[in-house]
């Protein structure tokens, strides 16, 4: 079994509605909006001049000098530029609803060719998919579910040509993320490891699924989420909170705060102590989820003992990264060979997917 390359990937040949969307969006004298308030939505109203923006989720009355407004509010025969990042699909069908002539930013950024912001976690994902085939191709051979190689393809397509179809099916399901039942979890003795533990959420979930664990640990370098992590779980025993990053070796490095996109950035607001997970080797953990907003390379590279010894469940974001894809897998596999892999995607847009890597028996 193979991803048929060159069959999956041509040219798209854009709807004449969205082709004319676009003309218009930059050259007519119609009213023009734009449904999000985001990165994407202050690159276009840099480069064109728009009527407002809406947001039916804000009081807020003002955005970039311009009013805010309810999506009821819009008049009908307005163009409207859907920038959501994170629901497209929810937006897309509120916009059609109303009745309002509507197109995502993907599709928008792609026709018009003009050099709007790139996708965020998508950034040169083309030439990154046109360099390595065969490792995409490698990764999709060895998925072990035929869920998996769908959810694999689909994004993966849509990661290279942004057509917003690709997407379709799947929903927000950010409150089951890194649980599934195939990870086959006991109800007692496990031993979880979170890192990027934001504000205690996942560990709690973890505590519901598996309420007679052994310990948990929590590595959390944001100061404002490590309270918070503590606070949520200072009622339950066995709670380690570490105000700590994980990385491939002991360093300080510069984080970014923002809440739960916290990241290390050369352009950060404050300085951390990152270190191995392997120099905490009387951990022995039967699971570790790490989702660190692309940091989770280095992380693996400094937990190799720890896997190597211990042969955890593995739940990894790889969606950071354009090629994180086949990059973790060829990490974790190097470290062991012993493992299944399986995808799950939990959000309407690129963000939020997980690969799973289970011990083999």
């Amino acid at each position: 079994m193979s991803f048929n390359v060159d069959k999956v990937f041509h040219k798209v040949d854009w709807p004449n509605s969205s082709i004319e969307f676009c003309e218009n969006f930059f050259n007519s004298d119609k009213p023009k909006y734009i449904l999000g308030r985001n990165i994407y939505a202050e690159s276009v109203a840099k480069n064109i001049d728009v009527d407002g923006f809406i947001d039916d989720f804000s009081n807020e009355k003002a955005f970039l000098k311009k009013p805010v407004f309810k999506s009821t509010q819009v008049p009908k025969n307005a163009l409207v530029l859907n920038v959501a990042g994170g629901r497209p699909l929810s937006a897309r069908e509120k916009l059609n609803q109303l009745g309002l002539q509507n197109l995502d930013y993907f599709a928008f950024s792609k026709i018009s060719k003009f050099p709007f912001m790139p996708l965020r976690f998508n950034e040169r994902f083309q030439d990154e998919f046109l360099l390595n085939k065969q490792k995409f191709n490698w990764i999709y051979r060895l998925l072990n579910d035929e869920v998996s190689r769908l959810i694999f393809e689909k994004l993966v397509r849509f990661r290279y040509d942004h057509d917003i179809l690709h997407l379709e099916g799947f929903t927000q399901r950010e409150n089951v993320q890194y649980f599934e039942e195939f990870l086959s979890l006991n109800k007692a003795n496990e031993i979880f490891i979170d890192v990027g533990g934001f504000n205690g959420f996942t560990t709690l979930e973890f505590i519901k699924r598996c309420p007679q664990y052994s310990s948990v640990h929590i590595f959390e370098p944001d100061k404002k989420n490590y309270e918070l992590c503590v606070s949520a779980t200072c009622k339950f025993p066995e709670i380690y909170c570490h105000p700590l990053g994980l990385g491939s070796k002991k360093e300080m490095l510069y984080f970014k705060m923002n809440d739960s996109s916290s990241r290390i950035s050369d352009n950060g607001d404050v300085m951390i102590n990152v270190v191995r997970l392997d120099s905490f080797s009387q951990i022995a953990p039967t699971f570790i989820k790490m989702d660190i907003e692309g940091a989770e390379y280095s992380a693996i590279l400094g937990a190799e003992k720890i896997i190597l010894k211990s042969h955890p469940r593995l739940a990894i974001a790889v969606y950071h990264n354009s090629g994180d894809f086949w990059r973790i897998p060829e990490l974790v596999l190097g470290i062991r060979n012993d493992y299944e892999i399986l995808i799950r995607h939990y959000s309407e847009s690129i963000y939020e997917t997980i690969m799973f890597f289970l011990p083999r028996k």
